[in-house]
């Protein structure tokens, strides 16, 4: 697998719009001071490490899991579980990522936590191959099915252009606050999966979304109340090729990296600039990212020195 390196993420983050230039001070340097700093951040980048110690990492710097998750709180944490592939063939989200979320909602507070999907796949073999069934019902969350009718209510979207009405899973629907933690991975329909995208595992009628204008349904049905209170993209590896599905391990780079925040749209602007750092992706095909951008959902152009850098490797050294 190919590793990102971390000139080609911080030249990634400065295309980006999110970081000054360097100067002679040097750009390891400047992100060292950076990754010192006590501020809290609404967008944060994390490279260089394992899932688990990548996501702790970027927590702490957005000011804590109890920044989001209060004592007492119902929590639905939605990963990407959708097809019968193991973990490193990236189709899903990593199941070391999802035990650290769990493991932060808890320590928060939390009273009850849910995971689900909406598979493509037959959504117990789903569970069990991505490896997230085992290892959140071992830290003592629900697992549940996101492939029956009767979890779904139907809600409106006043915001919505084209889909004004949608079947949403009750796990969504009744919890207290939902994070939202998608793998990286392209997609032959959406161009990307991210977390925009991932939101249709939590709708019942995705046919509805392809024959209605995919890319504005995705920003649409992002309009959903309650929205994700925290976007994290798994780009611990990435799908570069035959996603959203992938055939094999060929398909797969492994950047080792986080993106998370709040604004949806700006961490998947930032999360598809990483991407192309491994293959073509045009912003302007990923049409879902300005639909959102256009609803309020978030900016796709953030402030320059609104990201929090963080090199694991550098702070290691």
């Amino acid at each position: 697998m190919t590793n990102i390196t971390r000139k080609d993420f911080l030249q990634t983050l400065a295309a980006a719009g999110t970081v000054a230039a360097f100067s002679s001070v040097g750009a390891l340097d400047l992100m060292a001071q950076n990754a010192n700093s006590d501020d809290v951040y609404n967008l944060v980048a994390v490279m260089g490490g394992e899932p688990d110690a990548m996501f702790n990492a970027g927590i702490e710097q957005m000011g804590g899991m109890t920044r989001f998750v209060k004592p007492g709180m119902k929590v639905t944490i939605k990963p990407n579980i959708g097809w019968d592939k193991t973990p490193e063939l990236s189709a899903n989200t990593n199941p070391i990522l999802v035990s650290a979320i769990i493991k932060a909602c808890w320590d928060a507070g939390a009273k009850e936590i849910t995971v689900f999907d909406h598979t493509c796949d037959q959504w117990r073999n789903c569970y069990q191959s991505s490896g997230i069934e085992e290892t959140a019902r071992k830290l003592g969350a629900k697992v549940v099915p996101g492939n029956d009718e009767n979890y779904y209510r139907e809600i409106q979207l006043p915001r919505a252009k084209n889909m004004k009405t949608a079947k949403v899973h009750q796990a969504i629907l009744d919890s207290d606050v939902w994070i939202n933690c998608p793998v990286m991975k392209n997609h032959s329909g959406a161009r990307m999966t991210l977390c925009m995208k991932n939101h249709m595992g939590i709708v019942l009628d995705r046919r509805y979304m392809h024959t209605h204008d995919l890319q504005q349904c995705i920003a649409d049905i992002c309009t959903l109340n309650p929205a994700a209170v925290l976007n994290i993209v798994d780009a611990y590896r990435a799908m570069v090729a035959n996603g959203p599905r992938g055939r094999s391990i060929n398909d797969v780079v492994q950047p080792k990296a986080l993106i998370m925040g709040t604004d949806i749209v700006a961490v998947d602007t930032l999360s598809t600039r990483i991407f192309q750092q491994y293959t073509s992706m045009p912003l302007n095909e990923v049409g879902h990212l300005a639909h959102g951008e256009e609803l309020g959902l978030g900016t796709m152009n953030p402030p320059r020195d609104s990201i929090k850098r963080i090199s694991l490797k550098r702070q290691a050294n």
